[in-house]
Formats: C-alpha cells, structure tokens, sequence
C-alpha cells in the first residue's frame, strides 16, 4: 500500500488522481514525441474505416481488442501494460502472500476483468443448462431509490446477484435461463425465429427474494474505444438529445443523470448499458466490488448484506484491497484500448448497406461520427473524429426488451444507445455471435428485429427489405 496522507476514501482517491494528472502532464513534456497543445485540434479525419480516428489499430486478429492507441507517451505505456496484468490476473482469496491481488470475494461472479470481457470483449449467456456464463450477471433491486437516485438494493442479496464465493461462504445461488421461441416473416415470405428468454434465480443460499424483486440480465460489453467515449464532450451528448421530440421523428434520446461518487455530484451518465456511469473511474471501481468483490478508495464497503454473516466475517485483503494506483493504472489501461478499423468498408455491397442504415433511421440513435474533446491525462484520444455509431443516451427499446428495472433517470424501458464498433469483430475475438443487453440475439439480424420503441418504425421498414438489401445492410454492419 503507499503511503498517502490521512483522507477520507473518496478525497484520498481524488488526491492521488489529481497528482496522477500531473504526473502523466509532466511525462508528456518530457517524451520524445511531443504531445499537442490542448487548444491545438489535431488534423480531423473523414475516412471511415478509422473508426477511431488516430486511436485506430488494423488488427483482425483475436487480439483485436486488446491492442494499445497508438501514440500513447512512454510513461502511459508502462502503466498500460501493468493495468493490462490487473486486468487479466486473477484475484486470490485473503489472506495470501500475493498481498496486492488478494481479497477476492467473498461473494464473486468472476476472478478477473478478463472473466467477464475476455481478450478484452464481449461476454456470453450460457450456452446450454450445463454451461458456465463468461461476463453474464444479473442485477437486483426492489422499487424506489436511494438519496442518491440509485435503485435499492434487493435487502437480502444485495444490488448483484453473485454466483460464487469464497471458501466458507455460501454463494448466493445459481442462474436459469430458459427460452421461448417467437416466429415471423419477413415481406418476402423468408421466416425468422427469435428466442426470448426468461430467468430464474436457483438455489438461493440465503432464503427467499423479496416478492417485488426486479432482476436486470447483463452481458459484459467490449472494452475497446471507452477513453474515446470518455472524451465526447458532455454538450456534444447533450445537443443529441430531444427528450420531447420535438423534430417529430418519434427519437426522444435522454441523457441519464447520476451521482458521480469521486465529485460528489449528478453528473451525466454514458457508461454501463443504461448509462448508469459518468466516467471509467466509476465504472472500474463499481465492477472491482460487483464483479470480483475487491473495495478500493471509491467503493470500499464489501458487497455482503445483513443477512450474509459469513460474508460479513470473512478475512478481507486491506482497506482498501486494491491500491489506488493499481485502480488507476486499470483505469488507464481500460481508457487506452484503441479500435480496430473498419474492414471491406468501401466495397459496392457494404456502401448499399450504410445507405439503408441510413435510409432506415438506425443513424437517429446510432450516431456515426463524433468529435472528442481533450482527454485530461491522454493526449493521443484528444480532437479525434470517431465513428463509434452510438450517442450515448437513452432510447425507449419498447415492451420487448424491457427489463422494468429502473436505473436512475433510466426506465425500465429505456436502454443507452450501445456503440456499434468492433460489432463485426465479436465472433473472430469471442467465438460467439449473440447481442443485445442479455445476450439473446444469436446474430446481427435477430439484434434488428428486436428492437422496438422508438425504434419500431426502423424495423419495420427492416422487415419489407429485399433478401439482397438485408445482405448489405448485415454486410455494412458486418464491416464495423
């Protein structure tokens, strides 16, 4: 642990950062590659297949995800790959002689970053009864909100349902997933099936829910292209949205307002898939103590409930179990995951795809290009023209997709406009195909075709596509 002055956990993170800050300013000074001024855009790009910008990577490999943005300062790079180690090392039970990676638990749903996004991706549901999810979770709540706007933790299990423990501590129980299956036809007379699922929670270890609890499924979202997002200036998200809709075009996108811990305020939200995150600080430190049950400065209560007493009394790995700077270079690493390029974006059948993206209406949500602003400690992710084809707010996803959870000023309803980049790039790096919040569509055309709310019209002009132009609209999509 280092030596840091005596504050309280919130104040002493934003102390360490606030000397990090400086520190990474300084390096920049110093390198050999000199940074831009902050006032000083660099030269924008128009070429699409540079989804971002000049933090693009061409790399169609498995490791397509897990490359650095090219142009970070030397100092960076050595915080990325040791954030890289934090990322992908598994955490271990307290007390161990491994001090800074012990304190796992007690109550877990993986061992690691890398359990949940592997190669720095996407997450997956089971593939069957017998199968173990990778990067599937679900949360919790009962109705209501807290002081903060949060939802309210389900009293006995806490806002996260954790499948694992440590030894000596009961898991909190398992997952069930089971299927419907709903046919339909497109104009042409082609069949579709889709599945919806349904969820039941297992083998409860610590008695019955509370009857009004709602459950929210999750999969773990690619990693790439976050400090990109990060840097989006809040009046760019805020100028997307027309929570009246007042153009008339049936798009109300809003943006979610939550508390942001580290300042102690509201703040615009643009992480998580209900936008419940104001920034990777957050985001990072919120999945260390969900996911894998290891407090830091900003989140430093274990996720254990009055009703867990072993939880409650099992060895803990410090306080906090993960360093501030060891969160930090984590927090580095995972704003410094470049995007790999477009693939094949420029052929006859992928510019008839973009044209029906277009054409359909996918463009009022998913938004193709943005600028970002200067990123406070990366100058390389600073004045970037990005395609990420999202605009970080909430959109009504209709009945279909509802979880009827909840999540600040989100509704049970409303979904965060996911980033499409890298989408063509899920099966070479995870081996799977499946989308959607819960994982329940097995391909690109089955994401489509769910999409309801605001979105209905698009997919229903989606629906009266020619077997070609859905070829192209799949191939454009393919390609990002």
């Amino acid at each position: 642990m280092s030596r840091l002055p005596h504050l309280a956990p919130a104040a002493r993170l934003r102390w360490l950062t606030g000397g990090l800050l400086l520190a990474l300013l300084i390096g920049s000074a110093c390198s050999q590659r000199p940074a831009p001024a902050a006032d000083m855009p660099l030269a924008p790009t128009t070429r699409e297949e540079l989804s971002g910008g000049q933090a693009t990577v061409f790399d169609t490999t498995r490791n397509a995800f897990s490359q650095p943005v090219p142009g970070l300062e030397r100092e960076q790079e050595l915080r990325f790959f040791v954030g890289n180690s934090f990322f992908n090392q598994n955490w271990v039970t307290a007390p161990a002689s491994t001090t800074a990676r012990d304190g796992l638990g007690p109550l877990f749903n993986a061992r690691s970053c890398a359990g949940c996004h592997f190669l720095d991706g996407r997450g997956r549901v089971p593939a069957d009864p017998t199968d173990s999810p990778t990067g599937f979770l679900i949360r919790l709540s009962v109705p209501g909100s807290d002081l903060t706007g949060a939802p309210v933790p389900e009293p006995t299990y806490g806002g996260q349902f954790q499948t694992h423990a440590v030894l000596g501590v009961p898991p909190e129980g398992q997952v069930a997933i089971t299927y419907t299956e709903i046919t339909g036809m497109f104009a042409d007379g082609t069949p579709y099936t889709l599945r919806k699922p349904s969820y039941t929670l297992t083998h409860l270890g610590y008695g019955a829910l509370h009857p009004e609890t709602m459950l929210s499924p999750r999969v773990a979202n690619q990693m790439i292209g976050l400090g990109l997002l990060e840097a989006v200036p809040e009046e760019t998200i805020l100028a997307l949205a027309d929570p009246a809709d007042r153009d008339g075009d049936g798009i109300s996108g809003r943006p979610n307002y939550v508390w942001d811990a580290f300042n102690g305020r509201v703040a615009v939200g643009r992480f998580g898939w209900k936008a419940n995150q104001p920034h990777l600080l957050q985001q990072v430190a919120s999945a260390f103590n969900g996911d894998i049950g290891i407090t830091s400065s900003l989140r430093f209560v274990a996720s254990c409930t009055a009703a867990q007493p072993e939880c409650l009394h099992a060895p803990s790995g410090g306080e906090p179990e993960i360093s501030d700077e060891d969160l930090l270079k984590v927090v580095l690493y995972s704003s410094a995951l470049a995007v790999p390029a477009r693939r094949n974006w420029a052929e006859p059948h992928v510019l008839r795809g973009q044209q029906l993206f277009t054409e359909l209406g996918c463009v009022s949500c998913h938004v193709a290009q943005l600028q970002t602003g200067v990123h406070p400690t990366i100058p390389a992710l600073s004045h970037q023209t990005i395609f990420p084809y999202t605009d970080l707010l909430l959109h009504d996803m209709g009945p279909e997709l509802a979880d009827g959870r909840p999540d600040f000023a989100a509704t049970g309803r409303e979904w965060r406009t996911p980033p499409l980049w890298g989408i063509g790039l899920f099966g070479t790096v995870n081996r799977h195909t499946t989308y959607l919040h819960d994982g329940r569509a097995r391909d690109l055309l089955e994401a489509v075709l769910w999409h309801g709310g605001e979105a209905e019209a698009s997919k229903q002009r989606v629906l009266e596509l020619s077997q070609a132009e859905r070829d192209a609209l799949l191939a454009f999509l393919e390609s990002l």
